[in-house]
This record gives C-alpha cells, sequence and structure tokens, in this order.
C-alpha cells in the first residue's frame, strides 16, 4: 500500500463531523482488499471484518481497531449582502482561520476566503488580538442574489489544504486528526492479510469523534469485542510544548499509560515493540484520554482497552505535520500485538 497516496486522499476528502461520505468511501477502498466483510452502520462508521482462525477448541474471540475519520469544520450560519457568516463545528483554532481558503458545499462547491476588516480600520488594541468568530466572513466572489440561491443556513465548509510532501518523510495536510490513524488501521489490515491470527479482527473507522466520541460509542456497543485499541494522534514535540505535554516525532507510537488504558493491554505492546526493536514512546495520561480509546474502555459492561497516539504538529489546523514513519510503525505494532493473541491472553484478562 503506497502510504503518499492514501493520506493524500484522506486528507483531501471532504468528512465533518456528520457529514462523512465522502473520506469514508475513501477508507472503504483502503480497506476492501484486506477484508472479508465491509458495512457501514446507522451512525456511519465503517466497519471492516477478518475472520480470525482459533487454535482446537479455543472459544472465538475477537480485537478491534478503531480511528475516527471525521474532522472538524464549519457550518453556515446566516448572508450578509453576499458574505457568508458561519460558525464553528469541532475545535477548530479561530486564531488560524483568517486568511484561509476554504470550500462552501453549497447546491454546488463553491471555493471562498475568510476574511475580516483590514488593520486600518480596526479600533485601538484590536490588531494585536485574534479576530473574533462573529468578525469573520466567507467571500465566494459573487453578487449577493446569486449567492442565496447557492448557499443557505446549515451547509457545510471545509478548509481547503494541498497536501504537501516536506522532507524526510514529514508530510502535512487538513485532517490529518485522525485520518492518519485510518491510515495505520488499513496497512495494519495490509499486513495481516499475510499473517496467521487467532482472534478476529474488527477495524472501524469511526465518525463523529470531533463531536462528543459518538462514533466509537455506537460501534463498540454493535461490535461488542473482548478487547481494543484505538488509535489517535498526540502532540507532537514543537516550539511552545513542553516535554511533559508532548511526545517525540519520528519517535514511533506513543502507547498511552493510564487509567484508560487495560494495564496488562500497556505491558504487552511495551513488551512487544521492546522485544522487535520497534521505536516506540510510553505517553502518561493521568485522566480520561479524550478519544476514543474512552468510549470503547465503557461501552457495554467494559472493554479492555489501549490507545496508540501518532504524534502531530499543529493539532486542529489546517498544516497538521507528521512523519509517515511513525504511521508505518503503529500499524507494525497492531500487527505484532494482533498475531500474538491467544485464548492464554484472554484467560489473563478475565475474560
Amino acid at each position: 500500500m503506497e502510504i503518499i497516496q492514501l493520506l493524500r486522499e484522506l486528507s483531501q476528502a471532504s468528512g465533518v463531523s456528520g457529514y462523512e461520505d465522502q473520506v469514508r468511501d475513501v477508507a472503504r477502498k483502503a480497506f476492501a482488499s484486506y477484508c472479508d466483510s465491509l458495512r457501514t452502520d446507522a451512525l456511519g462508521n465503517l466497519i471492516a471484518f477478518k475472520k480470525g482462525a482459533p487454535v482446537g477448541g479455543a472459544p472465538s474471540r475477537s480485537i478491534m481497531l478503531a480511528a475516527h475519520m471525521d474532522e472538524i469544520g464549519l457550518m453556515v450560519t446566516g448572508l450578509e449582502e453576499g458574505f457568508i457568516r458561519f460558525t464553528r463545528v469541532g475545535g477548530v483554532d479561530i486564531r488560524t482561520i483568517l486568511g484561509q481558503e476554504v470550500i462552501v458545499h453549497g447546491k454546488r462547491p463553491l471555493l471562498g476566503i475568510v476574511g475580516s476588516r483590514p488593520p486600518h480600520v480596526l479600533g485601538p488594541g484590536e490588531d494585536e488580538k485574534p479576530v473574533p468568530l462573529e468578525n469573520l466572513f466567507i467571500d465566494v466572489g459573487l453578487p449577493a442574489e446569486q449567492v442565496k440561491t447557492l448557499v443557505q443556513v446549515g451547509d457545510l465548509i471545509t478548509l481547503r489544504r494541498d497536501f504537501l510532501e516536506l522532507a524526510e518523510g514529514y508530510v502535512s495536510g487538513k485532517a490529518f486528526d485522525d485520518r492518519v490513524g485510518v491510515a495505520s488501521l488499513a496497512l495494519t489490515m495490509e499486513a495481516l492479510s499475510s499473517v496467521r491470527h487467532e482472534w478476529d479482527v474488527f477495524v472501524v473507522a469511526t465518525s463523529q469523534e470531533e463531536v462528543g466520541l459518538r462514533g466509537a460509542i455506537t460501534s463498540a456497543y454493535g461490535v461488542a469485542p473482548d478487547i481494543a485499541i484505538a488509535v489517535d494522534v498526540g502532540f507532537g514535540m514543537q516550539q511552545g510544548v513542553s516535554e511533559t505535554e508532548a511526545i517525540a516525532m519520528d519517535g514511533g507510537p506513543a502507547i498511552a499509560k493510564g487509567p484508560n488504558v487495560h494495564p496488562l493491554m500497556h505491558e504487552r505492546l511495551v513488551a512487544l515493540a521492546k522485544d522487535n526493536e520497534l521505536p516506540h514512546q510510553v505517553e502518561i495520561l493521568p485522566g480520561p484520554s479524550g478519544t476514543d480509546a474512552w468510549a470503547i474502555q465503557v461501552a457495554r459492561e467494559g472493554i479492555p482497552t489501549a490507545l496508540l497516539s501518532i504524534p502531530l504538529r499543529y493539532m486542529h489546523t489546517s498544516v497538521e505535520t507528521v512523519c509517515t514513519r511513525d504511521i508505518q510503525r503503529t500499524a507494525r505494532l497492531m500487527t505484532l500485538f494482533i498475531s500474538t493473541l491467544s485464548e492464554d491472553f484472554a484467560i489473563r484478562l478475565g475474560l
């Protein structure tokens, strides 16, 4: 699987929370060749299934891998003399919005830019602060009457950003949170196609994570796996972020440790990484992780869960940046983990 092309297609697809149709199609194409079945549930989660091969009379066990495919975005709230007012869907960083290119998904896609009053006409001190959301607008370059015909309140708006290949395996683009996680799931499925594994594998590209972990809640309840691994992004080391808050870029997946993660799951992932000389790091999460892992962990009567974080810089902007090697290492670790699962591990977990 060519990771750069997959990331490009995932990043540039539209998929604001609750409206993931386009990116789900990209994920479906990436998963299709490596699974036994593929379906979409009522909340828009894409669920791939790969049958395992239990040894002897061992019971059928299953693991769920999850990464969210939705992205933060904008939504039209009003029209004013040809200009478009908007609000946020998810945690868009308003500090980074001014001057951005966008696509307004009206009756037809419209290219636009986010503008505001020029600094020359601002009051004292206003030019030294981020422009408030209510003072921003989108200009699509059309007369007011034509805008009214093509755009209505509730239409979605996505940030427009070209995928960039930087140096030394680094790439930048929009919606890498968490399309890079989805890419790692696809790479894992590809690897498992040539590896024997005892446990059934459910691979889920979840919906609506950015507005409340909703896809993880419903898919975990529906799939009801024995155990699960969630993959998301973590704060990559950069200027202005302390070492205690960040994880190293090109350092491999961060294996979370804390109450959101089952201790035996963490222990096994770390041991496998060490035994196979796979670059990795440990991320301390003393409270709720804010990821799909939390929702999965507390589904039904509880599911032993682990969390892997792919280092990412500039989170919730349109220039999120990752190292492709970290995505590949994350997939490699999940493949190793799944290939070694047995009934003995289920018994250790008390399943």
